[in-house]
């Protein structure tokens, strides 16, 4: 019987640009730290173990998420590229026998969806390796998937490597794989710094794997909205509204009213009934429970986990924790 799939969650890096001593994967998000995002989507897609992979400010990352029983973590002390990231859960995965996914803490909108349909081409294509894609005319500084004539996959070449001709390319690598874990650590022992960061790329082990006559697949399974990563404040700010525009929606499309959707704050965990209407102003935090033909607001302030029967009316500027 095969193994559940493993996922390794890439959460070293330093929050430079976010010019914060808070670790860049436990910046608040609608709530909630945005690697828990990337937890939850890697469990819903069925990984059933997750490796976290710790450095700047590791511990605490590993308090942060100590609540999760099927967390673990592994230590990068020193930061020497994304190839020695994974390098150092070899120990955590030495008698894994089966799929790995990769994945990156600091991408909050990557949907279960895609990484099922990963993980589905892995199956299919008895691949050594699934790429995960997208494409983009917005491709400065990301690593462009190049093809041959036959649009089988050959490499992967980060932007600071390429020739003009590379540039050009608009399919990028998101920073989303699938690989059979004993052929992965095995590829990684050929990865070199022989790159102009002089970094170990993971990059460089799927281009391994093909001259080792190995099946390895790009696919494009995701969309370019997905991909964004938040690396500055203002990348969180993008991603906390398509978060709240989702939220949202999905509260209307099951018939709640929101009067003001740019104007009210709903955390996604909320669960709000319908005939309920809620007016402008209002912020909702937590995993709030709110029943039918409820009132709410405006400029109320719902908190915690309560939980509201039906035919509730919240008046204005009231709070309830």
């Amino acid at each position: 019987m095969t193994a559940a799939p493993v996922a390794i969650v890439l959460a070293a890096g330093k929050s430079t640009r976010m010019k914060s001593a808070t670790p860049k994967v436990l910046h608040p998000l609608c709530g909630r730290p945005m690697i828990e995002y990337v937890l939850d989507a890697a469990r819903a897609a069925g990984v059933e173990r997750l490796v976290v992979v710790v450095g700047h400010e590791a511990e605490q990352v590993k308090t942060a998420l100590s609540v999760h029983k099927d967390v673990e973590f592994a230590l990068q002390a020193e930061q020497n590229g994304t190839g020695h990231a994974v390098m150092v859960c070899e120990e955590n995965l030495r008698q894994h026998d089966g799929a790995t996914m990769i994945l990156t803490g600091d991408a909050p909108l990557m949907q279960s969806s895609s990484f099922s349909a990963l993980l589905k081409d892995y199956e299919d294509e008895k691949a050594s390796c699934v790429i995960g894609t997208a494409v983009t005319e917005n491709n400065f500084g990301l690593g462009r998937i190049v093809r041959n004539a036959d649009g089988e996959f050959q490499c992967i070449v980060e932007e600071k490597d390429a020739d003009a001709a590379q540039k050009a390319i608009t399919e990028i690598n998101v920073g989303c794989y699938v690989f059979d874990n004993q052929r992965l650590f095995a590829a990684l022992k050929h990865v070199n710094t022989d790159n102009k960061q002089g970094e170990l790329y993971l990059t460089d082990a799927p281009a391994i794997m093909l001259s080792d006559g190995q099946r390895v697949v790009a696919a494009h399974r995701l969309t370019i909205e997905e991909a964004l990563g938040v690396n500055s404040r203002d990348q969180l700010a993008q991603v906390h509204r398509s978060i709240q525009d989702a939220t949202m929606q999905a509260l209307m499309l099951e018939g709640t009213t929101i009067v003001d959707p740019a104007q009210t704050y709903i955390d996604p965990r909320a669960q709000i009934g319908r005939d309920t209407t809620i007016y402008p102003f209002t912020t909702i935090s937590g995993p709030v429970t709110i029943g039918n033909n409820c009132q709410i607001g405006p400029h109320a302030a719902i908190d915690g986990t309560a939980n509201l029967p039906d035919g509730t009316t919240v008046a204005a500027f009231e709070r309830i924790a």
